[in-house]
């Protein structure tokens, strides 16, 4: 089994990636407040993933 923190990173980054305009925002919160989790509880693997979902969620808002 993997790392939960990790999944739900994810999870939450796929949801913000998919929000509605409306609830874009509201979205990318969760998705960045699940990514600070799972980054402190993450090998270095996951966290070199963890960034590029930062990334993505970064060029979201440009």
């Amino acid at each position: 089994m993997g790392n939960q923190l990790f999944q739900e990173a994810r999870r939450f980054v796929d949801m913000a990636k998919s929000a509605s305009t409306n609830d874009r925002q509201s979205a990318m919160e969760k998705a960045k407040n699940a990514l600070s989790s799972a980054y402190a509880n993450s090998t270095i693997a996951e966290q070199s993933q963890l960034h590029e979902m930062q990334d993505e969620l970064d060029h979201l808002n440009s």
